[in-house]
């Protein structure tokens, strides 16, 4: 195979609220870190154990501002996209390095503000499904 590949997908909780950056021009990126767990029996003591990794993910623009208006701490998303690393220096010129999962494509799976907001719960204990025709964004903006 000549082409390459760099293409993430996750489902898991997030561990903050998404966090808002505004840039001149209009431009914006939330970012927030996910949660994702391995369950698995430790034969020798047949204890089960949770693993947690964490990823960090940027959103930008009009997805950004979707992710903020209905997700918070705890809820549950599937995510697409691709890992991007970068490195900056701080004022004391120490380089540090980050890699994030920049999000193309996402689908909320619970989202809690809907469901204090509604005060309904789907009869499978899911968040009720977002309703693009009630979305006033016109659909080729849709992120989902």
């Amino acid at each position: 195979m000549s082409g390459t590949l760099n293409k993430v997908m996750l489902i898991g909780h997030l561990g903050e609220d998404v966090k808002m950056h505004y840039f001149d021009g209009g431009n914006c990126i939330g970012r927030f870190p996910l949660a994702t767990n391995e369950t698995y029996i430790n034969k020798s003591t047949n204890e089960k154990i949770t693993s947690t990794e964490w990823h960090n993910l940027v959103v930008r623009n009009k997805a950004a501002e979707i992710c903020e208006k209905y997700l918070s701490k705890g809820d549950k998303i599937y995510v697409e996209g691709r890992i991007k690393s970068r490195q900056w220096q701080t004022e004391d010129g120490v380089t540090k390095y980050t890699t994030e999962i920049q999000v193309t494509e996402f689908t909320f799976l619970t989202v809690k503000k809907e469901i204090e907001s509604s005060g309904r719960i789907a009869s499978d204990g899911k968040a009720p499904q977002f309703d693009p025709s009630n979305n006033p964004l016109p659909e080729n903006d849709m992120p989902f």
